[in-house]
């Protein structure tokens, strides 16, 4: 979103309320959120609604990711600008004047309802795979078999999505099972020498192996896109200062979700998560 276009959202909460209520009800139908009913009507004097068929009262927020917040609405949609402009929540607290711990549950908020909404699909066609390790500073060694860091198992497309996970441990029966789940059968893979991925053969793939310990790249055999994808993701991870095992989850699929729509208008991909029911389930 232009600057111009979001200075007008933040003129006052009445601004930012229509913008969140146009966004919710696309059509411009407000329905109930708990029968979906289409026939409600509004308090005189107040921005409430109440279904005729259930009887149940809410606003334009309710039930949303949203709705959680209690900071003005305005600064809920600075809150979100600041996150899309990668600003740390101890940053955004400074600029938007609310406490630290405000910020930084509003940022988990948005990044909560991003793991929601992302629902897996089968990769195909070309696909690189290749696992790494995140964590903070610690001497000894490192790459595969690294003391104390978290192991990710990548899946990129060619041309497509990324697709990253957290695994246990990087054996060939965990990195197997994880393609299998996550790749259809009969596509083209492309890894390193890793002897954990000599299986992909017998499971169905065509498998093409690059050796790094003899070049990057071999013609289109290689794993550069998920390599690339590795760098992009420590990088912007490193301002964080350290993540807690805990939430490392989060802050990882915020990468892998910003890397899939890098190209389209996260300010608004944002809202429409935020917007939409908090899942029962969490």
């Amino acid at each position: 979103m232009r600057t111009k276009a979001f200075e007008k959202l933040i003129e006052s909460e009445d601004a930012a309320l229509r913008y969140l209520r146009r966004k919710r009800y696309k059509k411009g139908r407000v329905f109930c959120h708990a029968c979906n009913g289409r026939s409600v009507y509004r308090f005189a004097g107040e921005i409430r609604y109440r279904c005729r068929r259930c009887g149940y009262t809410f606003g334009p927020l309710t039930g949303s990711w949203m709705a959680s917040s209690k900071v003005d609405l305005t600064t809920r949609l600075w809150l979100v600008k600041l996150f899309e402009l990668e600003v740390t929540a101890r940053q955004a607290a400074v600029q938007t004047g609310v406490s630290y711990p405000t910020a930084l549950r509003f940022f988990t908020m948005i990044r909560r309802s991003i793991l929601a909404e992302e629902e897996p699909d089968l990769f195909r066609r070309e696909v690189e795979l290749d696992e790494s390790y995140f964590g903070g500073r610690r001497k000894g060694k490192r790459g595969r078999g690294a003391a104390g860091k978290v192991p990710v198992f990548g899946i990129l497309e060619r041309k497509g999505r990324v697709q990253v996970t957290p695994v246990p441990n990087v054996t060939g029966k965990t990195l197997i099972e994880e393609t299998v789940k996550m790749v259809k059968r009969g596509s083209l893979v492309y890894t390193d020498k890793f002897r954990g991925y000599d299986a992909l053969t017998f499971c169905g793939y065509r498998h093409l192996k690059v050796d790094h310990g003899k070049q990057f790249s071999r013609g289109r055999v290689h794993i550069n896109g998920l390599e690339g994808f590795w760098s992009y993701a420590k990088g912007k991870l490193f301002k964080h200062h350290g993540v807690s095992p805990e939430k490392f989850p989060l802050y990882l699929y915020e990468m892998q979700f910003r890397y899939n729509h890098r190209d389209e208008d996260l300010f608004e991909l944002f809202l429409d998560y935020l917007l939409k029911p908090v899942p029962n389930v969490l």
